[in-house]
């Protein structure tokens, strides 16, 4: 059973900078795109980034010149840098990753979700 595990988050004050990191548990073959999403406090989830297998890259505006998504292929990592966070930044993040384990199409799956709070 494959699981996606998130670390990184936390409370940070405002201008400060946090880095989240997930992978993968589990078996896998190979993953496609990975990125991260947000659910802030009685909001939808929403795309915060997004990093395809060959490293192409899309972003929120609003994280944009903030944010840096990357991946380490090797160890199957994805990582958000976000820097000058602000306290609209406050959200559940969560970790999205399309990736084939076994069958012969790929799966979408979710992280736990881990909180990230910015304090004015």
């Amino acid at each position: 059973q494959v699981q996606l595990v998130e670390s990184g988050g936390g409370l940070v004050q405002a201008g400060g900078s946090l880095r989240l990191s997930c992978a993968p548990s589990g078996s896998i073959f190979s993953i496609n795109a990975m990125g991260w999403y947000r659910q802030p406090p009685g909001k939808q989830r929403e795309l915060v980034a997004r990093i395809t297998s060959g490293g192409n890259t899309n972003y929120a505006d609003s994280v944009k010149g903030r944010f840096t998504i990357s991946r380490d292929n090797a160890k199957n990592t994805v990582y958000l840098q976000m820097n000058s966070l602000k306290p609209e930044d406050t959200a559940v993040y969560y970790c999205n990753a399309d990736l084939y384990s076994g069958s012969a199409y790929p799966d979408d799956y979710w992280g736990q979700g881990t909180q990230v709070t910015v304090s004015s």
